[in-house]
């Protein structure tokens, strides 16, 4: 995990985001990018010609470029990257072939407020090529959301994107009754 704040200190291990990942590749028949293999260069360098994204990590809601568009998403660092792809680099990516992408990590729904709605990484991606984004409005835990977009994807093989994730919901939440451990996610964007 990369270092952040100040002083700078490494983000926690995500011991259910690997879990996640695994068990959705599994479904999507792929491999997943996993651990150290998991830098910006790596993932970005794949991102332009997947038709599915989907990041199991850890959201920030710091403006990192200093751009004014806050949010970025935790990957591993390298020598030659910080290990955080903020929203002014996915600003910079084509994402042309993506149906969907689906940010499971606290906060990724949350930005800047402005008269044009809200700035941060769902538009970001949105304004790379994206035409659907799955977000979370608030900080998730670990363990039921890894439930919760297992579930989402199995899901996503027979309905439309909404209708998957409203189902997720539902089934999530039997195990884990806390609306705070399900609710937090919304898709933003085409439902088809």
């Amino acid at each position: 995990m990369p270092s952040v704040g100040d002083p700078p200190e490494p983000l926690k291990p995500l011991p259910f985001a690997e879990q996640e990942a695994i068990a959705i590749a599994s479904i999507l028949k792929t491999t997943p990018i996993l651990g150290k293999q998991a830098t910006e260069e790596a993932i970005t360098r794949q991102m332009s010609n997947a038709r599915l994204i989907h990041f199991a990590t850890h959201g920030l809601l710091d403006d990192l470029g200093g751009v004014g568009v806050p949010g970025a998403l935790a990957l591993a660092p390298t020598q030659t990257s910080d290990g955080l792809l903020s929203t002014n680099e996915i600003l910079n990516l084509s994402l042309q072939a993506a149906e969907l992408v689906v940010l499971s990590a606290c906060d990724t729904g949350r930005g800047q407020i402005t008269g044009d709605g809200v700035i941060g990484l769902s538009r970001s991606f949105i304004s790379a090529g994206a035409p659907s984004v799955v977000v979370s409005l608030w900080s998730v835990p670990d363990d039921a959301t890894a439930v919760l977009m297992t579930e989402f994807y199995q899901n996503l093989q027979q309905t439309n994107k909404a209708q998957a994730l409203r189902q997720a919901m539902l089934t999530t939440m039997k195990q884990y009754p806390n609306s705070r451990d399900w609710a937090a996610f919304t898709l933003v964007g085409e439902s088809e």
